[in-house]
């Protein structure tokens, strides 16, 4: 690519209008800012789609007429940033995401001057370091380095000061156009939860995929957390869709799922041994089991009949 790359923000929303509001003001703010930004309202009940074009008229706004979750939202959004805007790049942000001064020019750094893989291909996707809205690494959402990674990756990744990674959170990555274009959309039947594990693990399949420790972001969740933390009912939608990870999506090699699969159940068992309600978890892990096994998700076009 001899021209600077064409980068388009996806940002999806849920009845957040105020920190969609501070999102959006350090998403522009990027120097320099994205080509476009989409954002895509899933049905939300607070005027969040009226204050969008009040306050930030050059977005580019899409309402959906049902909520779809997290992982329908970033598959409207990135399918119409691929159709309208025709980028080279695609940055996915969640709607309490606040990028730091330089996020995503960090982001198109490391991507740019990547040594890239055997293929001469430049990385599938760049993942920003995630911090709470105290400082604090975010576990939730922080890329873990990929496991195996060979010392030629650990090497090329290094000289542009990153890690290798084998999945990314929604949070805020950065993914190659291309990559997307030839590995397929998230699946919006995930709903919630695994959709962007699922995703990315596919787009990183014999790709490079990198953590990028100098595009800072700061995630502010309503309370700091980590992956064991104590979901509830949504369990049901942790279980669920990571059977449908390990069952149904081609992301995971056959020894990744094992290995993965090994970590989800002492981290479910950390679960459920750390709640206060474990009877909602009991019945939430059922429900889950029942519903990955007996059937995979949905294609995209059942699932966003409007």
């Amino acid at each position: 690519m001899t021209r600077a790359p064409r980068t388009v923000a996806v940002v999806v929303t849920w009845n957040r209008r105020e920190l969609l509001h501070t999102a959006l003001a350090a998403v522009l703010s990027q120097q320099p800012p994205p080509a476009a930004v989409v954002v895509v309202d899933n049905a939300s009940t607070d005027g969040t789609a009226a204050a969008v074009r009040a306050r930030f008229k050059t977005a580019d706004l899409v309402v959906a007429a049902t909520n779809s979750g997290g992982a329908g939202g970033f598959v409207r959004g990135i399918a119409h940033a691929l159709s309208r805007h025709h980028p080279d790049l695609l940055w996915l942000l969640d709607d309490d995401t606040v990028p730091q001064p330089g996020a995503l020019a960090e982001l198109e750094r490391a991507y740019a001057t990547h040594p890239g893989d055997a293929q001469d291909r430049r990385p599938a996707l760049v993942a920003s370091r995630v911090v709470w809205s105290d400082g604090r690494e975010h576990p939730m959402n922080t890329p873990r380095p990929k496991p195996g990674a060979s010392r030629p990756e650990r090497r090329n990744a290094a000289t542009v000061g990153c890690v290798p990674v084998r999945s990314a959170s929604f949070v805020s990555v950065l993914c190659e156009a291309e990559a997307v274009r030839e590995r397929g959309l998230p699946i919006a039947d995930y709903f919630i939860w695994n959709d962007d594990f699922e995703w990315t693990t596919r787009l990183l399949r014999g790709r490079v995929g990198l953590a990028c420790p100098s595009s800072l972001v700061e995630h502010r969740t309503a309370t700091f957390g980590s992956t064991d933390a104590d979901p509830g009912a949504r369990f049901h939608y942790e279980v669920r869709n990571k059977i449908w990870v390990f069952t149904r999506s081609t992301g995971l090699a056959p020894y990744e799922k094992a290995l993965y699969a090994a970590s989800t159940l002492r981290r479910w068992a950390r679960t459920v041994a750390a709640s206060r309600d474990r009877p909602t978890l009991w019945r939430a892990l059922r429900s889950g089991l029942v519903a990955g096994l007996r059937a995979g998700p949905r294609p995209n076009r059942e699932v966003l009949v409007d």
